[in-house]
C-alpha cells in the first residue's frame, strides 16, 4: 500500500476557501501516486486559531467535505481529509475528521474525544467525541485519531480492539513539543504493533509555529519516513501483512489483562 501525507502549510494570509481548492489539487495530484492520501487537523483554519473557529466552522456536508469528496474520486484514493471545525445544528462545534472512499462517498467521520487546551481554547468552544471510528480498507483496518488523541494510549488499544492495523493520526502539533510528536507516534506503534501515519501541519497558527514532521512508524516502531517542517508530501510504501506477521512472531497483544474485563465491584 502506498501513502501520502500532505503536510499542508497554514498561512494567515491565505484564506480558507483558497487553501482548500490548493489542498483539493494536491489531492488530485496523488492520482496513481497513492492508495491513501492523509490531511492534518483543522488545516482550513489552523489548529490554535481559536478566535476563528466559530467563524469558519461549517456543517458537516458543507464546503470541505464536498471539495475533498470530489478530490477524492478525481484522485481515485481513499482520503483521510483531516479534521474541520463541524457545526452541528443541535448542538456544539465539533473537531470532526472525515473519511472518503475512492468514490468520494463518505466512509467514516470521527468527532475528536480528547480536546487540548485544559481550561481554554479547543477544549472550551468544542464539544467532545464519544465514539470510536475504524475504517475497512482493501487489505487494513484504519483507526482514526486526532492530535491530542495521540497522548492517550487507552483510545488506541480500544481501536485495536476494533481490528485496527493502521492507526491514522490528523494533527496541528506544536514545533515546541515536537520530540513527544515522535515519541509518541513510536510508541503508539510498538505498543499496538501497528502501523502509525501520523500527519500534522506546517506554518504558524495563531503565533504558534507547527512541527509539521509528519512521520510514519512501521509495528516494530522504527520510522519508515519522516517530513521535515515546511510543506511536503510525504510518500511512503508499507506492507499491511507486516501487522499480522509481528503480532504472530512476537504476540504481546494477547498477554493483555488490564482493560479487557469490566470493574468489579469492592
Amino acid at each position: 500500500m502506498r501513502a501520502s501525507l500532505i503536510q499542508i502549510a497554514v498561512d494567515e494570509g491565505e484564506s480558507a476557501e483558497a487553501r482548500r481548492r490548493r489542498t483539493a489539487s494536491l489531492v488530485r495530484a496523488q492520482a496513481g501516486v497513492a492508495d491513501l492520501v492523509v490531511l492534518p487537523e483543522l488545516w482550513t483554519t489552523g489548529a490554535f486559531a481559536y478566535e476563528a473557529f466559530a467563524a469558519e466552522a461549517e456543517p458537516l456536508e458543507g464546503p470541505t467535505y464536498e471539495l475533498m469528496a470530489k478530490a477524492a474520486s478525481d484522485a481515485g484514493v481513499w482520503l483521510h481529509a483531516g479534521s474541520i471545525p463541524e457545526r452541528d445544528p443541535e448542538g456544539p462545534l465539533y473537531n470532526t475528521s472525515l473519511v472518503f472512499s475512492p468514490s468520494g462517498d463518505l466512509a467514516a467521520a470521527y468527532r475528536k474525544i480528547h480536546r487540548f487546551g485544559f481550561d481554554r481554547g479547543e477544549a472550551v468552544l468544542m464539544g467532545a467525541g464519544r465514539e470510536l471510528v475504524t475504517v475497512r480498507l482493501p487489505g487494513t483496518t484504519l483507526g482514526v485519531a486526532t492530535c491530542y488523541d495521540l497522548r492517550f494510549p487507552e483510545l488506541f488499544r480500544g481501536l485495536v480492539a476494533h481490528g485496527a492495523e493502521t492507526l491514522v493520526v490528523a494533527a496541528g502539533w506544536p514545533e515546541r513539543r515536537r520530540a513527544h510528536w515522535t515519541l509518541l507516534a513510536r510508541a503508539r506503534a510498538v505498543e499496538n504493533q501497528a502501523f502509525v501515519l501520523a500527519c500534522g501541519t506546517a506554518g504558524t497558527h495563531a503565533g504558534v509555529p507547527q512541527a509539521g514532521h509528519s512521520i510514519v512508524v512501521d509495528p516494530w516502531g522504527e520510522v519508515l519516513a519522516e517530513a521535515g517542517p515546511g510543506e511536503q508530501v510525504l510518500t511512503v510504501e508499507f506492507d499491511p501483512a507486516r501487522v499480522a506477521a509481528t503480532r504472530d512472531q512476537f504476540p504481546a497483544l494477547k498477554d493483555r489483562v488490564l482493560g479487557l474485563e469490566p470493574p468489579t465491584g469492592v
